[in-house]
């Protein structure tokens, strides 16, 4: 995984970072798998306090890697790979700080929903274009979105699916605080030794308090939405906005 992740344990801090800087961090199925597993190993690593998600380049990930999801999209069992990344992520004792240093389109903005913290740079943009790629919502967005900011503006967001700004972001309560480009990282890190060095118990059990009201209702969603987003991919909608997309168009939606 050396080349799709860059992963390093430091100070009780694990440090993992999407490395597909060229495409901007969009995800294939080797990086769900491999993202999965380096946040098992930390979750289970006594010395790991606090887990930073990241990424190289400027970008923080563009969501799914398109072709690789049309040639798996074949695959049956394909889906379950980003399935049991989701539930992983949602369901992680270890606190998760999320370091955002530029553009968190579909996947890479829901991810930011399951992360205890936010810390985005003032480059950076949000999207969940689901609807514009004839898709549905995932990641558990179709939940805990409206939870954040309320059923109007989720669906504005998951619907619509208008890019918007860290700020927009920080004032929805998506992002914690937005810092320069040039602080970010520093800033972010300063962070997570914060946390690291409070009392560990109490910082996963003040984490598991806070979602275990929704907890249950969560891992349903999950499997409701990945099952819909599955169907999707199969849909005339979805094939023409995803082949629109590779030939660089607007979607042609006036047929349906």
């Amino acid at each position: 995984m050396s080349e799709i992740l860059k992963i390093t344990t430091e100070g009780r801090i694990c440090q993992i970072l999407m490395n597909r800087p060229d495409k901007k961090n969009a995800l294939t199925l080797t990086m769900y798998q491999g993202l999965t597993d380096a946040m098992l190993a930390a979750d289970a690593n006594p010395e790991v306090r606090v887990i930073m998600l990241g990424s190289t380049g400027d970008s923080f990930c563009a969501g799914n890697d398109i072709a690789d999801f049309i040639a798996a999209s074949s695959q049956p069992d394909a889906i379950k790979v980003p399935l049991f990344f989701l539930q992983t992520l949602a369901s992680l004792a270890t606190p998760i700080i999320a370091v955002v240093p530029g553009a968190a389109v579909g996947i890479g903005t829901t991810i930011l929903l399951h992360c205890d913290m936010v810390i985005a740079s003032d480059q950076a943009r949000f999207q969940l274009p689901f609807a514009r790629l004839g898709l549905v919502p995932e990641g558990g967005s179709s939940l805990l979105l409206p939870q954040l900011v309320g059923h109007r503006r989720a669906f504005e967001l998951l619907v619509m699916g208008d890019s918007f700004s860290a700020e927009t972001a920080q004032t929805l309560g998506l992002v914690n605080r937005v810092e320069t480009a040039q602080d970010l990282a520093e800033r972010a890190l300063l962070d997570g030794t914060k946390l690291a060095a409070l009392a560990p118990e109490a910082v996963r059990q003040s984490k598991a308090m806070l979602r275990s009201h929704s907890q249950s209702q969560l891992e349903a969603v999950l499997v409701a939405e990945v099952k819909q987003f599955a169907e999707r991919l199969k849909s005339e909608e979805a094939r023409e906005a995803l082949m629109a997309f590779m030939q660089k168009r607007e979607p042609d939606f006036s047929r349906f």
